[in-house]
């Protein structure tokens, strides 16, 4: 691509041939999982709001909530419903009757029917695993036969005894899931441990299944093992946007799909030029902030304060892996402590004020001596300022 400037590493074949030809799709749970991120409620209006930024993304599917245990879910997903949403409207749901009937009752057509798989889950909830398996195929049938499409979603898959989560996922096919999702909990696998598993469960039960992956970030590894699990055979990435959710979050769906595209040449079907706006409302609406040197949607990612970094300004291939068009960024120069001549004389075009070759010392001296007094930038304002005091020097 014209607009990306990667390591031609990437390209290699023996990088290349385990990625799929694509396209890869996305599932968001930013309304359920991230909904669980530390001090986030949202209201009903607000789902629906960020429903339709999900949609603008190019998110094939959406989480629209846990309808059961959440009044508010139920009036969301109604909302959801009645706006014209393209995305599929997903439901959330244990493996237990009353969740399917809250399903049936809203007219949802599509649900994650989840059940926990690892001796870890069960002991905690005294659960054995009999018991679990006659859980999964009661609620995987009872939502079949009402016509509900069925992904299972074997909680803390990662830390399952194989043969017991191939015999969980074989049970929830025979109960009439269409689907199966890889699911990472508590984040407890790396890269190669998710491609591994996300293969096996693709050999388990074959090609015309639908394999998901679903992970947590909590050893800041989420990106990397979803990637890895495309490696392994998923269609399906299921995340957040920015990444929100409970302990480190979730998956953040525009980082994955942009290493895939950009890094890999895998097709992704979403609409990376609205992955900022998405973010700055789901920002807004759930009232917290993001780092600005996050991945796609931070402030600085195309800012540049660095007088050395700013003499490649004109040449964005020299110092960016991407063009800022393709996250519909806007690249810009900005002042500081850390500006050098290039900065002045940039900033200055920018702004078409005019300074004489022998004023953008003094200049650059002047806005080095505010920056660091401020411990900050210097404003555009400020800038025009300094240069009119220069002019009357």
């Amino acid at each position: 691509m014209s607009n990306v400037w990667v390591s031609s590493l990437n390209a290699r074949p023996e990088v290349r041939a385990a990625f799929p030809s694509g396209p890869i799709r996305f599932y968001d749970t930013t309304l359920r999982d991230g909904e669980q991120t530390v001090g986030v409620v949202l209201s009903p209006q607000q789902k629906l709001e960020i429903a339709h930024q999900l949609d603008g993304l190019g998110v094939g599917r959406i989480e629209a909530g846990f309808p059961r245990v959440s009044p508010e879910d139920a009036e969301a997903i109604q909302l959801m419903q009645k706006a014209g949403i393209k995305a599929e409207l997903w439901g959330f749901s244990r493996a237990v009757k009353a969740d399917v009937e809250e399903l049936v009752r809203l007219g949802l057509k599509y649900s994650v029917i989840e059940a926990p798989v690892s001796d870890i889950k069960l002991k905690a909830y005294g659960i054995s695993h009999d018991e679990v398996l006659r859980r999964i195929r009661d609620a995987v049938e009872a939502a079949s036969r009402q016509g509900i499409t069925v992904a299972f979603f074997a909680v803390d898959g990662t830390r399952t005894a194989l043969d017991f989560l191939k015999t969980v996922y074989l049970a929830s096919l025979e109960a009439g899931a269409k689907e199966v999702v890889v699911v990472d909990t508590i984040g407890a696998c790396g890269p190669e441990a998710a491609e591994y598993l996300t293969r096996e469960v693709c050999g388990w039960v074959g090609p015309s299944v639908p394999v998901h992956w679903h992970g947590h970030n909590d050893f800041g590894m989420a990106t990397a093992c979803a990637v890895a699990a495309v490696r392994g055979g998923a269609t399906w990435i299921q995340g957040t946007v920015n990444g929100m959710g409970e302990r480190a979050g979730n998956a953040d769906i525009a980082e994955i799909a942009l290493a895939l595209r950009c890094l890999y040449g895998v097709p992704v079907e979403l609409n990376l030029e609205r992955a900022r706006e998405a973010s700055a409302t789901v920002c807004r609406v759930a009232g917290y902030t993001l780092e600005a040197w996050k991945p796609v949607v931070g402030e600085n990612l195309f800012m540049r304060e660095s007088g050395a970094v700013a003499s490649q300004f004109h040449i964005p291939e020299a110092i960016e892996p991407y063009a800022a068009e393709l996250v519909n960024a806007e690249r810009k120069i900005v002042l500081g402590k850390k500006s050098g001549l290039d900065s002045i004389t940039l900033k200055a075009e920018e702004l078409r004020l005019s300074i004489a070759p022998e004023q953008r010392g003094p200049i650059l001296a002047e806005v080095k001596k505010r920056a660091i007094a401020r411990r900050g930038l210097i404003s555009d304002d400020e800038f025009r300022g300094i240069v009119q005091q220069h002019a009357k020097l």
